[in-house]
């Protein structure tokens, strides 16, 4: 059977969260970024998009190389597909770092103030989209972002809209409409033109085929070329996410091993509602040989 790293995106972060991580990885960002990365993990710096998705980037790459066995597959939520890239041997650290600095820069600028996401738990995708629909507009945009799993998405969107579809779902039966920690309207077409600035310069950047299997986040299915990991990089920003979709892929592929990386545990909750056999666990808080044995012998079983 097969074993899968998850690497997660926006809203795990969590302060400190480099300085439990190796000091070789630490180092080396450092000297590609020409800054002292361990400055971008204080509870304040992490107040900026560019900060928490660098520090994102280097706790995933860095985590995934005290792993002596490599994965049969990798996939990232969002800029998790980042650190995914490079365990997939298709992106430099070095590039993925420079172009996930420029990425939350671009995001940051186009929605300074007055956007950001929603997550609403306990409603159907159906049920939601109809509450989008009834609240969207030019002047109150707002759109689906994240398809989490069956009762959990994301929205994206103004912070009034937002509040609007928010309170109609709590009237439909919502169990939690709660605000995230991101400050940006991700995963919708308000970043679209960011998303066309990255691709400029993701442009520039060689991109190799994927040595592992590679999962799109956006897409839940394997992707292999490398222009087309290209544009699933550069894009994801503004396209849906469906890791509930990219979780089942994963499953049915044969999957029976999936490892979080590093920093938290929302991942592993939301796997275990799709891996009816198999494991599910956080490389935070478990012993680094129990995840090599685990990984060994997940590389072992036959299918």
């Amino acid at each position: 059977m097969s074993s899968l790293l998850v690497f997660p995106g926006q809203g795990a972060q969590q302060p400190g969260m480099l300085h439990r991580l190796p000091w070789e990885t630490l180092i080396e960002a450092s000297e590609v970024l020409g800054e002292d990365v361990l400055l971008l993990d204080s509870a304040e710096a992490l107040q900026s998009t560019r900060a928490v998705q660098l520090c994102l980037l280097i706790a995933g790459v860095a985590a995934s190389r005290q792993l002596s066995m490599a994965p049969d597959y990798v996939a990232g939520l969002s800029i998790g597909a980042y650190p995914a890239a490079v365990v997939a041997g298709a992106l430099s650290f070095s590039d993925a770092l420079h172009l996930v600095s420029l990425r939350g820069e671009l995001m940051q600028q186009a929605y300074p103030q007055g956007y950001g996401m929603t997550a609403i738990i306990g409603l159907e995708l159906a049920t939601v989209e109809g509450l989008l629909a009834q609240v969207h507009s030019v002047d109150t945009p707002v759109y689906l972002a994240n398809i989490n799993a069956d009762n959990q998405v994301v929205i994206a969107g103004s912070d009034g809209a937002m509040k609007a579809v928010a309170e109609l779902a709590k009237g439909r039966g919502a169990g939690l409409a709660k605000r995230l920690a991101v400050s940006v309207p991700s995963h919708c077409p308000l970043l679209d033109t960011p998303a066309k600035t990255l691709a400029d310069a993701f442009a520039k950047v060689q991109l190799k085929t994927p040595t592992l299997g590679y999962l799109s986040g956006s897409r839940a299915r394997p992707i292999i070329n490398a222009e087309a990991l290209r544009d699933d990089l550069a894009f994801n920003m503004c396209r849906v996410v469906d890791w509930r979709g990219t979780v089942q892929s994963a499953y049915e592929r044969g999957v029976r091993l999936q490892i979080e990386l590093p920093p938290g545990a929302v991942l592993t909750g939301l796997a275990r509602r799709v891996f009816e056999q198999g494991t599910v666990i956080a490389f935070d808080g478990a012993r680094l040989d129990t995840l090599q044995a685990l990984l060994r012998e997940e590389g072992s079983r036959q299918p």
